[in-house]
C-alpha cells in the first residue's frame, strides 16, 4: 500500500514505481513545501544512493512514515528552515539525510524528530556541513538492537538527544543482529551563548558511543547509561 500526500505551491516532480516495491524519486524547487510520505511494506525506497530525493526551498516540512523492513531513504534538503517527523516500524532499514550548506539558506534552522522500533537499522545524518547552520534540534528515540546512528551536525547551536532502549546485554558487532547499538556523532561550530549539547539516555547492555564536540563557547555532554559492555569515547575541544 502506498499513500502519498503532497502540498506545494511551487514545482514538484514525483515518480512512483509500482513494481514489486514502492519507489519514490523527487526533485522539488520552491518555498513552503509540505510533503508527507507513508509507505507500508518491505523494500520501499525514497530516493537511492545514486538518485536522491532532492528538496530545494525554505520553510519546508518533510515527514516520512515507513512500516516494514528493508526500506531505504536517501534525501538531500537544501534550504533555510526544515522541520521533519520521521517514524519507522521495522528492521534492516537504511536512512541517509544531507541538509546541505552548499546552497542558499545553509539549513539555518532544523528540527528533526525520529522514532524507530526494530533492529538492525542504520541512520546517517549530515546537517550544516560547513558550520554555517544557526540552530539544529534533532531527537532520536530508538527501540531495538544493533542499530547505528551516525550524525554530523555543524552550527552555532545544535542539540542532539538520543534515547535508546535495547534488550541486548552484549556489545555490538557487524555480524550479530542481536546485540547493542552504535552511536557516532560529531558536532562543531563556534556556539552561541547556548553552545552545542549532546544528551544520551541508553538502556540495555552492549554498545559503542563515540562523541566529538568542538567550537568556542559551551559544549555539553549529558549521558546516562544503564547496562553492561559499553565502549565510550568522548572528545571535546574549544
Amino acid at each position: 500500500m502506498k499513500n502519498i500526500i503532497i502540498s506545494s505551491i511551487f514545482l514538484l516532480s514525483l515518480i512512483g514505481s509500482l513494481v514489486q516495491a514502492n519507489d519514490i524519486y523527487i526533485t522539488q524547487a520552491g518555498d513552503t513545501l509540505d510533503l508527507d510520505i507513508t509507505q507500508d511494506g518491505a523494500d520501499n525506497k525514497v530516493g537511492t544512493s545514486t538518485t536522491d530525493a532532492t528538496l530545494n526551498g525554505d520553510d519546508m516540512t518533510f515527514s516520512i512514515t515507513q512500516t516494514g523492513s528493508y526500506n531505504t531513504i536517501a534525501a538531500v534538503i537544501k534550504g533555510s528552515t526544515y522541520t521533519g517527523t520521521w517514524q519507522f516500524t521495522g528492521s534492516s532499514n537504511t536512512v541517509d539525510l544531507e541538509c546541505s550548506s552548499t546552497s542558499a539558506g545553509n539549513c539555518d534552522t532544523v528540527t528533526l524528530n525520529i522514532t524507530n522500533t526494530g533492529d538492525d537499522n542504520a541512520y546517517t545524518f549530515d546537517i550544516g556541513e560547513t558550520a554555517d547552520a544557526d540552530s539544529a534540534v534533532v531527537n532520536f528515540t530508538v527501540t531495538g538492537d544493533n542499530s547505528v546512528i551516525n550524525s554530523d551536525i555543524d552550527g552555532t547551536s545544535a542539540v542532539l538527544t538520543v534515547v535508546m532502549n535495547n534488550a541486548s546485554s552484549l556489545a555490538t558487532t557487524s555480524t550479530n543482529s542481536d546485540e547493542g547499538n552504535v552511536i557516532t556523532t560529531n558536532q562543531d561550530g563556534n556556539g552561541d551563548v547556548n553552545g552545542n549539547t549532546i544528551d544520551l539516555n541508553i538502556t540495555g547492555g552492549g554498545g559503542t558511543v563515540d562523541i566529538t564536540q568542538s567550537g568556542v563557547n559551551d559544549n555539553v555532554v549529558d549521558m546516562t547509561i544503564a547496562g553492561d559492555s559499553f565502549d565510550v569515547d568522548i572528545s571535546q575541544t574549544d
